[in-house]
């Protein structure tokens, strides 16, 4: 910051303090709004900058508010609510809101103290735990996955004095580096080019900072900016865990395609059963990077495409995906295999069989002549 430059003061702001998990297979939203009916709305892309029709979320998840305990973090309060965001595809999104107002550089502090946070952690699991509960069979094969994907988004709305987005981050990069990358303490210049990298503006007075762990929004109409990382930030949870299913599918794999041969005492060790789960792995994790990958159809709009290719690259979304179809493949080629092998083994049998009725067949032909000498 240039010497001489004062801080400004966010006179109206809020924090949001992101908790996704994977807690079922799929659900079923419908079943899920009649079973928690109050309070609830379908979540669409408010579309406050120019948009087509088409830009929607395919199916629209659904936006739950629930009451909660107001928390304390340092000198911060979250509000009596959160909101959790159901999605087709067998994940949520837990959000918590912190009103801001003061200056800048404390934001940094509050970043700091939401890092890793075990605090919020435990209690947004807990609220997790209830709704699960509270879905019964709208959430299938329901089971909350062990980790966790977090994020916050800053969103300051308004600055005492007011300034353009260009001032700030020319004046004030070292404060917006040190809130991006949760670090009270003073960053060094190549630190800050690279928080700060990331940056993209839809008109002079907004700019919109993403990072890996947090997102800086000067912009008093976010909200669908906010959607677009917050639905970004899920879909590397479900990207994460699906490539942890798919590790353990091809271990498990592996460890068929590794047993004996053939053996006539185990002629069924890679058939129905083995072939049947491992064709139903294959199909689980097809469907479900399917469901994520297109959940968000962002055709057209050309400000928010940006925004979530900006927070693909700082999530690394490519890498995961590239890492996912590659195990899909291996995954695939496994199970033609072990089809082929059984396949065999059943042929084999059948043959075996085959030997077995002739040399009967020819033994009591031969019966009778045998016998008579």
């Amino acid at each position: 910051m240039p010497t001489g430059a004062s801080q400004p003061t966010v006179e109206k702001g809020t924090c949001y303090p992101l908790f996704a998990y994977d807690v079922a297979q799929a659900i079923d939203l419908d079943g899920a709004e009649r079973r928690i009916f109050a309070g609830t709305e379908r979540q669409t892309v408010k579309q406050k900058r120019r948009a087509p029709a088409f830009f929607e979320y395919r199916p629209a998840p659904l936006r739950v508010s629930l009451p909660a305990e107001p928390l304390s973090l340092a000198s911060f309060l979250t509000a009596g609510a959160v909101e959790v965001v159901l999605y087709d595809f067998g994940a949520v999104s837990v959000s918590y809101a912190i009103p801001l107002e003061g200056p800048l550089p404390a934001l940094a502090s509050l970043s700091h103290e939401l890092w890793g946070n075990e605090r919020l952690l435990r209690d947004s699991r807990q609220h997790v735990e209830r709704l699960v509960q509270t879905l019964g069979d709208a959430a299938v094969r329901p089971e909350i996955a062990d980790f966790v994907e977090d994020y916050a988004i800053f969103d300051v709305e308004a600055f005492t004095p007011a300034c353009d987005a260009a001032t700030l981050a020319a004046q004030h990069a070292q404060t917006i580096a040190q809130i991006l990358r949760g670090e009270p303490h003073t960053l060094s210049q190549q630190e800050i080019a690279d928080a700060t990298s990331s940056r993209l503006s839809f008109g002079p007075e907004d700019a919109t900072f993403i990072d890996t762990d947090v997102s800086l929004l000067f912009d008093p109409e976010g909200e669908d900016v906010r959607a677009v990382i917050e639905f970004a930030n899920t879909q590397l949870l479900e990207m994460r865990y699906l490539d942890q299913q798919l590790d353990d599918a091809l271990e498990r794999a592996y460890g068929l395609l590794s047993k004996p041969r053939f053996s006539p005492l185990r002629v069924s060790s890679l058939s129905g059963p083995d072939l049947q789960t491992l064709s139903q792995l294959q199909l689980d994790a097809a469907i479900l990077f399917e469901q994520v990958t297109n959940a968000l159809k962002l055709i057209g709009e050309q400000y928010l495409t940006r925004v979530y290719s900006l927070a693909s690259r700082r999530f690394h979304l490519a890498e995961w995906d590239a890492s996912i179809t590659r195990k899909l493949q291996t995954l695939d080629g496994i199970y033609s295999k072990m089809a082929e092998r059984t396949a065999t083994r059943r042929l084999e049998v059948l043959e075996w069989i085959i030997i077995v009725l002739f040399t009967i067949s020819i033994i009591i032909s031969l019966g009778p002549s045998v016998l008579s000498h």
